[in-house]
C-alpha cells in the first residue's frame, strides 16, 4: 500500500470514528429530558464510509455536486468537518432544533448540502434532473459551468419506482455527466434483501442506455479466486443467497470455514482453497468487497464513459467496520458505551477527544489540506430576476376557458416583455397540445441539447410543430409526472444553484397533480420555486367521466407549504394570477405555486371588467389578493361565494333569486389560499396582509352563505367563520360521472337549481 493510500485509510477511519461519533452523541450523550428517541444511521453511513472518502479525497471537483443517500447525512458531516467547512460545535447538534438536520438539506444545514435527500428515490434522482437544467441554463445563457452529477443511492431505494420512471426517459441517455453509485449492502430496514438485485438490475440500466460497473470483491478475495480452484470460491459466493452471506458475517472463524464450502459438487475445492488462509484472514477475505476497497474504487471512477450516464454497483456491508457489522436488524441500532470505546481503540481515537483530526501535518492532514482547496467553490451571486409586468393590457372576450388562457398569456408575454419571457421554461408530460400550449410550443421551440430535424415541417396539416434545437424553451419528457416535477424543482433552482433565475412552468392534467404531489412538495421543501398548472380540472372536464376529474386538488394547493394557489374563473383572471406567480420566481424569499385551470369555455362579459384604469387596477388586486365582488345588491340578505368554473352557476343564482325579490351578492374567490392565510393573520396566527378580508366580506355586508366549487366543498367551508354567518358548501364529494355538463352538475348537486335551493333553505 503506497503513503497516498495509508492516508486515504487514515481519513477513512477518521471519517468512520466521526459519523458513528455523531449519532453517538446526540442519542446516548446529549440530554434527553423527553425521553424520544433521536435516533440515526450508523450502520447505513458505516457502508458508504469508503466510498465517500475515495471520492472526495480523490475524485470530485468544485464543480461536482453530490446526492448524499438520507442515512449517510453523518458522513457527508463528518467530509464537511474534516475538510474545515463545518464548525465542531454542530458535530453535537444531529436532529436538534436548529442543528444538523436528520438528512442532508440544502436550506436547513449548516452547511448547505448539493442536494436535498430524504425521501427515498427522489433524491437519487434530483442530479438527473440538476445535470438537465444546467444544459439548460448553459444552453440558454452561457453560464452554469460543468461539472459531474453524483447520486449515492441505496440499493433498498431501487424499490422506488421514481427512479425508473427517471432512468427511462429517453433525454436522460445523453447526460454522461451523471454518476450513480449503489451503495449495494443487500440489507433494507428490516431485512436482509432476498432477491439478487445485483444481477437483475446492471441489465435494466444497461437496457436504458447506461453505463453499467460492478465492483464487487476487494484484493483479499481477488487473490484467492487466482488460486488453484479459486473460480470455485468465486462461484459459491456468486451463487450464495443474501442472507446466507450475511450470516457468513456473523459466524466464528471455525464455523466460517465449516460453513463457507457449502455442500454443492464443488464444496471440496472451496474448502482447498481456504485451507490455507488464517482464520484472521478468512475472516477479513469474506468481508473483502469492493466498495470498502480503495484500488477497485478507483479503477471503477476512472473507467466512466463520459458520452452516457454510468451507474456503478459497489457492494458493501451494512455496518461495515462496526460491531453489528451485517446483522440484519442494524438499520437503526446504536452503538453501546463499552462499544464506542472498544471502536475508538481500534481506530486509534482517544474517545475522550471525539472531535479531534488528523494530526497536523501529517499526511492525512496534508491530504484533507489539498481536497479542500480543490473542492472550494467561488460564489456565484444571482443574477436579478427579470421584471414581471403586472397587467398585459388586454380584456379578452368571447367564449373563453382558463386552460386557454394559458397558452395565450404566454403568447402575449413573449411579444410584450421579452425580458421575462426569455426566462420562461415550460415543462409538460407528453400532454402540450391538450393543454393548450401548442402555440407556445411553435413559437419558442423544443429544448433540446442538439439540433434535431423536424421532418413534418413542410407538412401542411401539422399544427404542432416540433422543433428542437438548444435554443428552445419548452422541454417534453415522458408521461411520468414524478419526473415532470423533479425537473421543475430543479429548474426552479437554477437561480440559488447556478447564479441564473429560471421562471418554470409545469403543465399536467389536475388529476395526476397527486401522483406528482410528493416529489413536488419536495423540490419544494428543497428550494425549487416554480408554477405547477393542473389542467383541465373538476367535473366540469365531464365527457371524461370519473377517472379524469379531480376533487382533492383545491385542497392540495391551500395546504401546500412554500406554495400560492389560484383557480380563477375568467381568463383575464388567468392572466393576472400567472404574472402574479411569475414575478414570485427566482430570487430569494420567493415561492411556488399551483394554478387549477378548467377547459369549461365562460362568456367573458361575465367578467364585467372595469373599464376605467384605476377601476381595472383594483380589480386586479382583488383577484390577485384572492377575490373579488361580482355582484353587489342595495340590499343582500345572501351572500353566494364561487370559485373557478362554478361562477356562472352562482351568477345564474344570484338573478333569480334576485328576481324572487331576495338580495344576493355574488363573489369570486380566486384563492382560497390566500383568504385563509388572511384569516389566520387577523387571528395573529401569520403576517399575511388582511385587507382583502374587509373588501371581499365588509361587516356591513354579513349575510349567509354558500359557497361552490368544483372540488371537495370544505376548501371554502371556513369563509362563513370571517363574519360568523351561517353557511352552507356545495361541492363534489363523489367519483364523477361522464356526461354533459348540466347532467352532471346536477348529479354532484352544483347547478343552479342547487344553489338557489341552498340559499332558500339557509334563509327561510
Amino acid at each position: 500500500m503506497t503513503a497516498h493510500d495509508d492516508a486515504l485509510r487514515a481519513v477513512e477511519r477518521h471519517v468512520l470514528w466521526l459519523a458513528t461519533s455523531i449519532v453517538h452523541h446526540a442519542n446516548r450523550v446529549r440530554p434527553n429530558p423527553g425521553g424520544l428517541k433521536v435516533g440515526g444511521h450508523q450502520a447505513s453511513s458505516a457502508s458508504l464510509v469508503t466510498i465517500m472518502t475515495a471520492l472526495w479525497m480523490e475524485h470530485l471537483r468544485a464543480g461536482d455536486r453530490v446526492s448524499v443517500k438520507p442515512h449517510a447525512s453523518p458522513v457527508l458531516h463528518a467530509l464537511e468537518y474534516l475538510l474545515g467547512d463545518l464548525d465542531a460545535e454542530h458535530l453535537t447538534t444531529l436532529r436538534r432544533f436548529g442543528g444538523l438536520q436528520s438528512y442532508p438539506s440544502r436550506h436547513k444545514d449548516p452547511v448547505p448540502a448539493d442536494y436535498s435527500t430524504g425521501s427515498v428515490g427522489i433524491g437519487a434522482t434530483a442530479p438527473i434532473w440538476g445535470a438537465l437544467a444546467r444544459r439548460y441554463v448553459r444552453d440558454h445563457f452561457g453560464t452554469g459551468g460543468g461539472g459531474r452529477q453524483w447520486s449515492l443511492v441505496g440499493d433498498a431505494e431501487l424499490d422506488e419506482g421514481a427512479v425508473w420512471e427517471a432512468v427511462l426517459d429517453p433525454m436522460v441517455t445523453e447526460l454522461g455527466e451523471v454518476d450513480w453509485i449503489i451503495d449495494l449492502n443487500r440489507q433494507s430496514l428490516d431485512r436482509v434483501v432476498p432477491a439478487m438485485a445485483g444481477t437483475r438490475l446492471p441489465g435494466v440500466f444497461a437496457a436504458a442506455g447506461w453505463q453499467v460497473i460492478t465492483v464487487k470483491y476487494g484484493t483479499r478475495l481477488r487473490e484467492l479466486f487466482a488460486r488453484p480452484h479459486g473460480d470455485a470460491l468465486r462461484r459459491r459466493i456468486d451463487t450464495m443467497p443474501n442472507a446466507e452471506y450475511q450470516r457468513m458475517l456473523r459466524r466464528r472463524p471455525d464455523e466460517l470455514r465449516s460453513a463457507l464450502p457449502g455442500t454443492g459438487p464443488e464444496a471440496r475445492d472451496v474448502a482447498t482453497v481456504i485451507g490455507a488462509v488464517s482464520d484472521d484472514d478468512l475472516a477479513a477475505a469474506v468481508r473483502d468487497l469492493g466498495g470498502h476497497d480503495l484500488a477497485a474504487l478507483r479503477e471503477a471512477f476512472e473507467g466512466i464513459d463520459d458520452s452516457r450516464p454510468t451507474v456503478i454497483f459497489a457492494y458493501t456491508l451494512k455496518g461495515y467496520g462496526l460491531p453489528i457489522e451485517g446483522h440484519p436488524q442494524n438499520h437503526s441500532a446504536l452503538l453501546t458505551d463499552a462499544q464506542m470505546t472498544e471502536l475508538a481503540r481500534r481506530l486509534g481515537i482517544d474517545p475522550a477527544h471525539p472531535w479531534t483530526r488528523p494530526s497536523p501535518q501529517s499526511d492525512a492532514d496534508r491530504l484533507l489540506a489539498q481536497a479542500a482547496a480543490r473542492l472550494r467553490r467561488p460564489d456565484t451571486p444571482p443574477a436579478a430576476a427579470p421584471a414581471v409586468p403586472t397587467d398585459l393590457g388586454r380584456t379578452p372576450s368571447g367564449i373563453q376557458a382558463t386552460q386557454t388562457a394559458l397558452g395565450r398569456t404566454l403568447l402575449e408575454l413573449n411579444r410584450t416583455a421579452p425580458g421575462a419571457a426569455e426566462r420562461i421554461v415550460t415543462v409538460s408530460p407528453d400532454v402540450s397540445s391538450s393543454t393548450n400550449l401548442s402555440g407556445w410550443v411553435n413559437k419558442v421551440g423544443v429544448w433540446s441539447s442538439q439540433e434535431r430535424a423536424d421532418w413534418f415541417a413542410d407538412d401542411a396539416e401539422t399544427i404542432l410543430h416540433w422543433r428542437e434545437r438548444p435554443g428552445g424553451r419548452h422541454i417534453e419528457l415522458g408521461i411520468a409526472e414524478t419526473n415532470l416535477v423533479g425537473l421543475l424543482g430543479e429548474l426552479g433552482a437554477t437561480w440559488d444553484r447556478w447564479g441564473e433565475p429560471l421562471l418554470p412552468i409545469g403543465v399536467l392534467y389536475d388529476p395526476f397533480v397527486e401522483r406528482a404531489l410528493e416529489p413536488w412538495s419536495f423540490g419544494i421543501y428543497a428550494g425549487g420555486q416554480s408554477i405547477l398548472v393542473g389542467t383541465p380540472s373538476g367535473v366540469s372536464l365531464a365527457p371524461e367521466g370519473g377517472a379524469h376529474q379531480s376533487i382533492k386538488t383545491p385542497s392540495i394547493g391551500l395546504e401546500q407549504p412554500g406554495c400560492l394557489t389560484y383557480e380563477p374563473a375568467f381568463a383575464l383572471d388567468a392572466e393576472w394570477c400567472l404574472l402574479e406567480c411569475l414575478a414570485r420566481l427566482g430570487r430569494p424569499g420567493g415561492t411556488s405555486a399551483y394554478l387549477r385551470l378548467s377547459t369549461r369555455p365562460i362568456d367573458q362579459t361575465l367578467a364585467a371588467v372595469p373599464e376605467d384604469p384605476a377601476a381595472r387596477e383594483l380589480r386586479r388586486r382583488g383577484v390577485v389578493a384572492g377575490g373579488y365582488p361580482l355582484r353587489r345588491t342595495r340590499h343582500p340578505e345572501v351572500t353566494i361565494v364561487a370559485t373557478g368554473a362554478m361562477v356562472p352557476e352562482a351568477l345564474e343564482a344570484g338573478e333569480r333569486l334576485d328576481a324572487m325579490g331576495i338580495g344576493a351578492d355574488v363573489l369570486c374567490v380566486t384563492s382560497p389560499d390566500l383568504l385563509f392565510r388572511a384569516q389566520q393573520a387577523r387571528r395573529g396566527l401569520g403576517d399575511a396582509p388582511t385587507w382583502i378580508l374587509d373588501s371581499l366580506l365588509p361587516d356591513d355586508r354579513a349575510h349567509p352563505m354558500v359557497t361552490v366549487i368544483d372540488g371537495h366543498p370544505h376548501t371554502l367551508a371556513f369563509l362563513p367563520t370571517i363574519r360568523q354567518v351561517r353557511g352552507t358548501h356545495l361541492g363534489v364529494t363523489a367519483f364523477g360521472q361522464s356526461g354533459d355538463l348540466p347532467d352532471v352538475y346536477r348529479h354532484h348537486g352544483i347547478d343552479a337549481d342547487a344553489v338557489l335551493t341552498a340559499a332558500l333553505r339557509l334563509l327561510h
